[in-house]
């Protein structure tokens, strides 16, 4: 389930920086072999109580994350994208996490946003159908009437 579009970026990371990245990518691994509903619990709790994640912030732990594990700098997008919500929130922030698809060819693609916007994906991704997705800091939004003030 992935874009195989363009090589991952990749940065310098300090020996703590690789550990936590490290830690993240194999919690990220446990909880990407569970069932999508309980993907979606466990992110929903893990990302409970952050404060929005910023695209720099995201885009970071990406770059972690690809750094230190082969699969998520290849076809690893389901692991790679929890990884770095879980990064993010060891720093006390989450971002939203989506996963979709695409008909023509199909596709499936899991990714992370920030105020709307993929982080580090091509432009194709707003192509993509999402099907399932965790926006901690999204407000509900009124359906059907206004309140009265």
């Amino acid at each position: 389930m992935t874009i195989p579009i363009f090589a991952e970026e990749q940065r310098p990371l300090s020996a703590r920086e690789r550990w936590v990245a490290r830690v993240a990518v194999t919690v990220a691994r446990a909880i990407s072999v569970l069932p999508p509903s309980a993907i979606v619990r466990t992110l929903t709790v893990i990302s409970r109580f952050s404060r929005p994640a910023t695209a720099h912030q995201a885009l970071s732990a990406r770059q972690a994350a690809c750094t230190v594990s082969a699969r998520c700098a290849g076809q690893g997008c389901l692991q790679r994208s929890i990884a770095v919500v879980v990064l993010c929130r060891f720093e006390g922030s989450a971002p939203d996490w989506c996963t979709g698809f695409i008909n023509r060819p199909f596709m499936a693609h899991a990714w992370v946003e920030v105020d709307g916007r993929a982080i580090g994906e091509p432009r194709e991704i707003e192509d993509f159908t999402t099907v399932l997705a965790v926006r901690p800091h999204s407000r509900p939004k009124l359906q059907g009437r206004l309140k009265s003030r």
